[in-house]
């Protein structure tokens, strides 16, 4: 296989790591409100939240992703399949990181939750300034994991013609009749992704651990 034709997995690997990092961004957003309405004393938010993180995790990311591409033209929402799947990868994500971050807060020590209320702070402000910031630290090797694990499964996004990494492999494998070279090089590249993402989770628990220090 030529470098060219590595240099455009290269690149389409690009696509791969914005989508996935839009991705986890939203479903970390979305994953702090699931957490919180699961240790809600809301029975109703508490159970909404539960349904939720259970049907994300106990369907297939594919079956998903197919489910948001064909659901949103039906209720009038005509938008990309790029968008279509940022919101599915994203909705996924969200119930993996809601329940890693569930572990988290139940592990924060009450102690700082007794000295918020004494200093007067609102659940709010110690849920956004002491138990969600004490929550990630604690939680950032399963956090990075899941964020490992997001990146290999957006190459599922191919199936609605969104172009990235492997949507490119398969595309190039068809045109040049080499799939093996092809695929073992697209493989190849995800390593380094991960790679890198693993090295990049290392340094911010360091970083962590000397700010808690």
């Amino acid at each position: 296989m030529s470098w060219e034709l590595f240099w455009l997995l290269v690149e389409a690997s690009g696509l791969t790591i914005l989508y996935s990092a839009i991705s986890i961004a939203i479903g970390f957003l979305l994953a702090s409100g699931i957490c919180a309405a699961m240790l809600s004393a809301h029975r109703g938010a508490a159970t909404a939240g539960r349904l939720f993180v259970s049907f994300f995790r106990g369907t297939p990311l594919l079956i998903q992703l197919l489910l948001v591409y064909y659901l949103l033209p039906k209720i009038g929402l005509n938008v990309s399949s790029e968008i279509a799947a940022i919101l599915a990868l994203s909705l996924c994500t969200a119930a993996y990181q809601a329940e890693i971050l569930r572990g988290g807060f139940q592990s924060v020590p009450k102690g700082l939750i007794e000295a918020a209320d004494m200093c007067g702070l609102s659940a709010f402000s110690t849920f956004r300034r002491i138990r969600l910031p004490v929550a990630v630290r604690l939680t950032l090797p399963a956090l990075t994991s899941e964020a490992i694990m997001l990146l290999k499964s957006s190459s599922l996004i191919s199936v609605v013609g969104v172009v990235e990494l492997t949507t490119m492999a398969k595309d190039l494998a068809s045109s040049t009749y080499q799939p093996l070279p092809i695929f073992a090089a697209a493989g190849l590249v995800y390593l380094i992704i991960n790679l890198v993402v693993a090295g990049f989770g290392r340094l911010a628990e360091r970083a962590a651990k000397r700010g808690h220090a």
